[in-house]
């Protein structure tokens, strides 16, 4: 499938390039909107004392956990990522996999605060739950999918973004790419003097 890195990494840019954004709507966001609009969500979460959520599956968990390493350390914005292995393996055998997110979304959400999640296919039912567990605690939500365009996750943010492949290491490379640009640019306005910040 695969014929040469330059092939893979055109192809991995082209993707790149394309991720489609939208709103809670379905309309249509401009990728440096839609980027700048959840910076600038994960800033005011900050300012408010309020916090990030994260959650992912297999390599979209370790994306999620990566962002939820710079938000604390580089943005400084309080931030929790719910892959902690007991916790995670106790909610599974007693209560069922798909409830591992969504249990913890109702212990720590707070109106106000910022879910984050990832999810290749979209369509994970643990994170599905966790996005609706969110919403009924009003707070704000940022998904990032791929695979299929009209996976369930694509319709449930304020601001989603989407991956056109079914290939995982294009849609979780390309997540992991916005990911740190999302945290650079928050971390980047962060250190800006005060007075530059205004308008921003």
């Amino acid at each position: 499938m695969f014929q040469s890195a330059t092939a893979y990494l055109e192809t991995l840019s082209e993707l790149m390039l394309a991720i489609q954004v939208t709103d809670r709507d379905g309309a249509t966001l401009p990728l440096d909107d839609g980027s700048e609009r959840t910076v600038q969500m994960i800033l005011s979460v900050g300012a408010n004392s309020r916090k990030v959520m994260l959650t992912g599956n297999g390599g979209s968990a370790a994306i999620a956990s990566h962002m939820h390493n710079d938000l604390c350390k580089a943005v400084g914005v309080r931030a929790l990522v719910f892959s902690e292995q007991p916790l995670m393996t106790a909610l599974a055998n007693d209560h069922g996999y798909e409830c591992v997110f969504e249990r913890p979304v109702q212990l720590w959400a707070e109106p106000g605060d910022l879910l984050i999640t990832v999810s290749s296919s979209g369509k994970s039912q643990n994170i599905l739950r966790a996005v609706k567990a969110s919403s009924d605690m009003r707070c704000q939500i940022v998904t990032l999918s791929g695979f299929r365009p009209d996976n369930p996750l694509r319709q449930m943010g304020d601001i989603n973004f989407y991956v056109g492949s079914d290939i995982y290491g294009y849609v979780e490379t390309a997540h992991a790419a916005l990911a740190h640009f999302i945290t650079d640019r928050a971390a980047s306005i962060m250190k800006m003097p005060s007075n530059a910040k205004i308008g921003i």
